[in-house]
């Protein structure tokens, strides 16, 4: 009787990721090493001469110095964390508000869409609308305002350093809480509702349920959630370049601004936004590691910890 022969669909996989590779390889890896390289040089431009400086770090003294760099990124910190903080905290608000059985939200499904919504309207859109609301001299915030007798007349609130960094805030937390919302559900969802039964049947209320169970079985999205909040707000471009242009006087200009503008516009300082952006870079892996670091599982090392110890006494008694 022959045998039958296997056939073997895993060699399969390696060719389909091909497409994947090559455009990583083009799109991704090629552009990180073009700028770590040309970060140590003096190019200017496209089409310009590249030459290695005589100074290998004297771009990044230069960023380091410039203090409209210095500014920009205290603005992207200002204004991520202006952000960040009532985003986790209303996205955590209504994690609990909807994974609770007990509040039995009716119509739950709509509300999750309608709170998720503005991450899919595109940046622009978004800039655009907002541009519009509060636009000068005509604008429907400015006509309410004068109409209730807030205002005397219309006013150029987009002029004003504070409202103007304010409201690229509140863009920020209105078009990422409902993204942050659905990550946090997802991870409570996975919890085994057997815990939670538990916790009931001990006589746990909903808030010692939510900060003892929930918050510490979802520590590994919360760090997600995190780590990819910072990402994001470092890198923060579409909505101060669209909305404002970083303006007004730079009070919006954030990292990412700084660095296309350096490149792209003026001089065309090609290798010191090279150097900024690898200056970002570094600091964004920094806090990354730290933000791994803080929010580790403490429990579990100093479980293995004690693993290790009774192991190695075991080892000694032998």
């Amino acid at each position: 009787m022959k045998k039958k022969k296997l056939v073997k669909y895993g060699k399969y996989g390696y060719f389909f990721s091909i497409p994947f590779i090559v455009a990583f390889l083009f799109f991704s890896l090629y552009p990180i090493i073009y700028t770590f390289m040309i970060a140590f040089t003096d190019l200017k431009g496209l089409g310009t001469e590249l030459n290695f400086l005589d100074e290998p770090f004297g771009n990044f003294k230069a960023i380091f110095a410039n203090k409209t760099f210095l500014r920009a990124l205290g603005n992207t910190f200002v204004i991520w964390i202006c952000n960040f903080i009532p985003q986790i905290g209303l996205a955590l608000l209504l994690t609990a508000w909807f994974t609770d059985k007990r509040f039995k939200v009716k119509g739950a499904g709509l509300f999750k869409i309608l709170f998720y919504m503005p991450n899919i309207i595109t940046a622009a859109t978004i800039a655009i609308l907002f541009k519009a609301l509060f636009d000068y001299p005509m604008s429907p915030v400015n006509d309410i305002m004068v109409s209730f007798g807030i205002f005397k007349k219309p006013v150029e609130m987009l002029q004003n350093k504070t409202v103007a960094k304010g409201l690229v805030s509140f863009i920020q937390f209105w078009m990422w809480y409902g993204y942050t919302m659905v990550i946090l559900i997802s991870g409570v969802l996975g919890i085994d509702p057997e815990i939670f039964e538990a916790a009931k049947v001990d006589g746990a209320n909903g808030v010692q349920t939510f900060f003892k169970i929930t918050i510490p079985n979802i520590r590994s999205i919360l760090l997600f959630t995190l780590v990819t909040s910072l990402i994001g707000g470092l890198n923060m471009f579409d909505i101060p370049q669209l909305f404002l242009l970083g303006g007004p006087d730079n009070a919006t200009l954030t990292t990412s601004v700084f660095i296309y503008q350096l490149a792209f516009q003026g001089s065309h300082l090609y290798a010191r936004a090279a150097a900024a952006s690898i200056i970002m870079f570094i600091l964004i892996a920094i806090l990354s590691a730290g933000m791994f670091y803080l929010m580790r599982d403490r429990d579990a090392e100093k479980i293995k910890k004690e693993i290790k110890e009774a192991e190695r006494q075991k080892g000694e008694e032998a």
